[in-house]
């Protein structure tokens, strides 16, 4: 989302934004479903579930529209390559080069929203742990010292991402634990070949209507959201 586009996302959110409190729960009500074999996938928990963190009315839009969005173009994207409704999303995400060269772009741009969202929404969750533990912990100190210095590590890549994109922790190809980010909608399986841990949008429309430019303020606050067991299970996953 560019500038121009933030701000008629914000003209048209203005309203509803002030009746987020009103709305509530009743803000599950999702937009209609894209036809085709993508489907939008449910956040697990009520659009006001994270406030005071992140608000009801960012939660709605960046579900309802930013993520449906990509839903939409994947099943447009289908007859052209069939091969997207039926292979694994990360065995195409890293491997684009065997995308036909003509929908490549497209593939990566909308799978790539369609991955990274899915992920993100599993990564927050109402009233979790406050910190990790276990292996997860023990990692993340070795790596980085302690909690604290991991998460102004994973703030940094987030702060130097120039524009849109995507501040991550994985685990690299080293095995060992690292900060990094991705510009707009790419993943770590992009030719990196990282699996990741956790991750947080960092595009405006995850925080303008809250936060307005202050990106630091929103990395800072999310913090409060992360759903520590999922982290950990990631974690697991990508040390196996």
């Amino acid at each position: 989302m560019n500038r121009r586009d933030t701000l008629k996302f914000l003209a048209g959110a203005t309203a509803f934004a002030g009746s987020a409190g009103v709305l509530g729960r009743s803000a599950l009500a999702q937009a209609p479903p894209p036809s085709g074999p993508f489907k939008l996938p449910p956040l697990g928990y009520a659009y006001d579930a994270l406030e005071p963190n992140i608000d009801t009315a960012t939660m709605t839009y960046h579900h309802q529209n930013h993520h449906n969005a990509f839903i939409g173009n994947l099943n447009g994207l289908v007859d052209k390559y069939p091969d997207l409704a039926t292979k694994p999303i990360e065995d195409i995400l890293s491997n684009l080069s065997a995308v036909p060269e003509a929908v490549r772009g497209p593939v990566r741009n909308n799978l790539g929203g369609h991955w990274n969202h899915t992920y993100f929404w599993e990564l927050m969750t109402p009233g979790g742990a406050k910190a990790p533990t276990g292996d997860l912990k023990a990692a993340i100190d070795g790596a980085f010292g302690d909690l604290d210095k991991m998460k102004a590590a994973v703030k940094q890549a987030g702060m130097t991402r120039f524009g849109s994109g995507w501040a991550w922790l994985a685990v690299g190809k080293d095995k060992k634990l690292t900060a990094f980010n991705t510009p707009y909608q790419d993943t770590p399986h992009m030719d990196m070949g990282a699996k990741p841990i956790l991750g947080i949008d960092v595009w405006e429309h995850a925080y303008y209507l809250k936060h307005q430019y202050r990106r630091p303020a929103y990395i800072d606050i999310w913090w409060n959201t992360v759903n520590w067991d999922k982290a950990a299970a990631n974690f697991k996953k990508a040390t196996a």
